[in-house]
């Protein structure tokens, strides 16, 4: 079986779902399956010199020789929405032009594409029409459900219904929807997607590359000069405009006189420089901004806080449960949501068992403790009141962080997360 595979960033660039994608790709390769991928030329996170290196580099063969990846030159990615969507367009053209076209690509048996950008699903629509190829499509973001959390859109305005039309060609032409939620399938349902047609599979985590690194060896805090003995609140991943980072540096700035506590941003993102600005006009002492960090310490990055935040802006996160709150847990650290309410505050408070053989069962307890505090999108003051209960009791803490490891171990280990994508994979070939 060959599989065409079309992404928006691939390695060496660095994103929050680099570990799902690596870990996938090295179970299709350890049962057989070849892979074709199509992806522009790296250009974020990563030095000029690799910049330089990559722009003469147009094909790999990779993953044991089972994955055979194609490079195409793009505009660099801009910082603004427009600049963003500008190259998302022209990437989805070209990439449309390789699976109907490319020689590779039409010896593939089935197309696996994902929900960004939010036009993928679409490309994957139509190229279907064309090389008659089945697809499944993961979807990792509900659009343009997304587009009215930022404020990028309205419900109801044109945008919106562009993007409502987009999304139903999507799921009426995807032969297997994959969400990563209870929450997405009732979306996606109510918007008349058959339920036979979607596979709830949560996100995973690689539960022996994330664990817990004591203080004593953690290397990051040496190289970026942090003080072992404070109290650390960490936030990893996109640092965009969802994400909240106003309320996160308004809280910040008023925690500022208790000097033991701080902050860490370890990411990058749309609105990086935004709040760099903010910081250094407010002079915000207690956070610290770092880059992101290869994978290989991953554990160290998920270890760096006491405590580690999953926050978004009021009606982002409503779909969704981020996957790096899998990898704060397999760390054994406390969670602190300040999120839409949906799966994760079950989660959090020790309500759900996603690893039931009925996926609709989450409420099913079956042994699961707390692993967190869970506080509503927006709110500033619960937030705040649980920064400094989770303060003020470091055995809470360590306690809801084994907590969160136990649940990990029993629901979420990327061996039961991948062989479920392959299995949902192989379905859709076979069929065929």
């Amino acid at each position: 079986m060959k599989v065409l595979i079309l992404k928006d960033y691939f390695i060496p660039e660095l994103i929050a779902s680099t570990h799902l994608n690596q870990s996938l790709y090295e179970k299709m390769a350890a049962d057989g399956i070849q892979m074709v991928l199509y992806t522009p030329t790296p250009t974020r996170g990563i030095t000029e010199d690799d910049k330089k290196k990559y722009r003469h580099i147009k094909r790999e063969s990779m993953f044991d020789g089972y994955m055979s990846v194609h490079r195409f030159s793009l505009i660099q990615e801009g910082k603004n929405p427009i600049q963003r969507a500008v190259r998302y367009i022209l990437q989805s053209i070209i990439q449309f032009n390789r699976a109907v076209f490319a020689k590779d690509a039409k010896s593939c048996d089935v197309m696996f594409l994902g929900s960004t950008p939010p036009i993928m699903g679409a490309v994957g629509g139509m190229a279907k029409k064309i090389n008659h190829k089945p697809f499944v499509y993961c979807l990792q973001d509900i659009f343009p459900d997304s587009l009215v959390g930022t404020g990028l859109a309205k419900k109801g305005g044109l945008l919106w219904k562009i993007g409502r039309v987009i999304e139903n060609f999507t799921y009426r032409n995807a032969d297997k929807i994959i969400v990563i939620s209870q929450d997405f399938k009732r979306n996606i349902m109510a918007k008349g997607v058959p339920e036979e047609k979607i596979e709830v599979i949560y996100n995973w985590v690689d539960e022996k590359a994330v664990v817990d690194i004591p203080r004593s060896e953690n290397v990051l805090f040496d190289r970026y000069g942090l003080d072992r003995s404070k109290f650390y609140f960490t936030y990893n991943g996109n640092i965009g405009l969802t994400q909240n980072m106003d309320m996160l540096l308004d809280v910040a700035k008023a925690l500022e006189a208790n000097e033991d506590i701080q902050f860490v941003l370890v990411g990058n993102g749309a609105y990086l420089e935004e709040v760099k600005r903010i910081i250094a006009e407010r002079n915000v002492r207690n956070v610290t901004l770092l880059p992101f960090q290869p994978y290989e310490e991953i554990s160290h990055v998920f270890s760096l806080g006491d405590v580690s935040l999953v926050i978004s802006k009021p009606g982002v996160g409503a779909n969704s449960v981020p996957s790096k709150t899998w990898s704060i847990m397999s760390a054994s650290r406390p969670v602190l949501a300040n999120f839409d309410e949906n799966e994760l505050k079950s989660i959090l408070e020790g309500n759900a068992n996603l690893n039931a053989n009925d996926n609709d069962n989450l409420n099913d307890k079956g042994g699961a403790k707390p692993c967190g505090i869970f506080t509503k999108a927006g709110d500033k003051v619960a937030f705040t009141d649980a920064i400094l209960k989770l303060y003020g009791d470091r055995e809470l803490c360590r306690e809801m962080g084994r907590n969160g490891r136990a649940f990990v171990m029993a629901n979420l280990t990327k061996e039961v997360g991948t062989a479920k994508y392959v299995e949902v994979i192989k379905s859709v070939a076979d069929k065929d």
